[in-house]
């Protein structure tokens, strides 16, 4: 149990900003790492839950509320899924050949595409929180983050890295059949109990899925592998297009 929870406060200071008491690092928990980021996407939802509350309570602005919405995810996961986005795009929309994408991916410069979209992106989970009713039921911010990392921990362990990816080499020799059959459950788990609890907000799940996979398709294919960035790539528009799916409902 002591590498379990080891790997579980390895992944929530990995993966999110919120302050936590042990400071704990070793290398052969790292591969256990994924099976507990679908647990550090619930508690991201939950506070993003709890957020929105508050702010719906205090009575504050819904611009202002929008705002604040939107500036949530990006800063309790410290920009990492977003700095992914912007790598993976500039890498991906530059139409060059593999070898000069994966050299743009690891290019610390930023390119006028990544921005162009990340204002793009960032616009539209504006607009979309500023379509927030009060009568939406919140709880829909919980599946959210929670759904993205299912898949996300999913892709990053059972598909083939880059070479240059945190999730190869000896990580990869790692890896288990059982932790992929775990998060096939917990994923599946994940989305029926949102049907249950949310009813029609549960369909919250189903778009973050797609876009996800329509993202993580869409750069796995142009840069020849997996990787972190491709992931966060993926996470960003996943989580957008179940934000959308949300208000919409």
């Amino acid at each position: 149990m002591k590498k379990y929870f080891r790997a579980f406060m390895m992944s929530m200071t990995m993966f999110c900003t919120i302050p936590i008491p042990f400071h704990m690092w070793n290398e052969e928990s790292r591969p256990l790492m994924t099976l507990f980021l679908p647990f550090v996407g619930t508690v991201i939802g939950a506070l993003w839950t709890l957020a929105a509350y508050v702010l719906r309570i205090l009575g504050i602005p819904v611009i202002l509320r929008a705002a604040l919405l939107c500036a949530y995810p990006i800063i309790i996961t410290g920009g990492m899924h977003m700095d992914g986005f912007l790598d993976v795009t500039d890498a991906v929309r530059s139409w060059r050949d593999v070898e000069e994408r994966k050299r743009i991916l690891k290019d610390p410069h930023v390119g006028s595409f990544a921005v162009i979209d990340t204002v793009l992106l960032v616009m539209t989970q504006f607009a979309a929180f500023c379509c927030l009713k009060d009568t939406e039921n919140i709880f829909a911010l919980i599946l959210i983050p929670t759904i993205s990392r299912c898949i996300a921990a999913f892709c990053v362990t059972a598909l083939r890295p880059l070479s240059t990816s945190e999730y190869s080499g000896d990580y990869r020799k790692r890896i288990k059949k059982s932790h992929l059959v775990f998060l096939i459950v917990v994923t599946a788990l994940a989305g029926v109990l949102g049907f249950v609890f949310l009813g029609k907000y549960g369909y919250t799940a189903v778009a973050v899925a797609a876009g996800y996979l329509l993202y993580m398709f869409r750069g796995y294919r142009s840069l020849g592998g997996m990787s972190g960035d491709i992931s966060g790539y993926a996470l960003t528009f996943g989580e957008l297009c179940g934000i959308i799916a949300f208000v919409l409902i």
